[in-house]
């Protein structure tokens, strides 16, 4: 019987991306939390400052969250007074989910921070390695997806 051979860690495209995430999730958290943002409102700014006024199973589907771990994270995200939901007038079912102008004002604060988190994570790399990296990771991804 042959045996598999074995794949290190450190040549593992899977852990490397995940280790990597991993420590960029990190450095943004501890960004974002001065301004009083979790990681997980974060995501649902990203989407909305791009594409304001979706409906909650819409943003749920681009982040890649179930709908209804979404709706927790959305009522938080409503306190703090970054959006609200409106139930739309003709399908009863459907909330469309719009920034504030204070969830608005938040892109210019928080995005220089997450540009920060990556120019980090990118500090040892030439403007075009990067570049390769990130069309590289595009590939990957859409072999999978």
């Amino acid at each position: 019987m042959r045996r598999t051979p074995p794949l290190p860690l450190e040549e593992s495209l899977g852990f490397q991306v995940r280790d990597l995430n991993r420590l960029m999730q990190r450095a943004l958290a501890a960004r974002l939390a001065p301004h009083g943002v979790a990681p997980g409102a974060w995501y649902f700014l990203r989407v909305l400052w791009e594409e304001d006024g979706l409906t909650q199973r819409e943003l749920a589907a681009r982040i890649g969250m179930q709908e209804p771990t979404a709706v927790i994270a959305l009522r938080g995200m409503e306190e703090a007074g970054w959006i609200t939901r409106t139930r739309s007038a003709t399908d009863r079912r459907k909330v469309h989910v719009s920034l504030t102008p204070a969830g608005r004002a938040l892109r210019e604060t928080l995005l220089p921070q997450a540009r920060a988190v990556i120019a980090e994570a990118t500090r040892g790399l030439a403007p075009e390695d990067a570049a390769t990296l990130i069309a590289l990771l595009r590939r990957a991804r859409a072999g999978l997806g």
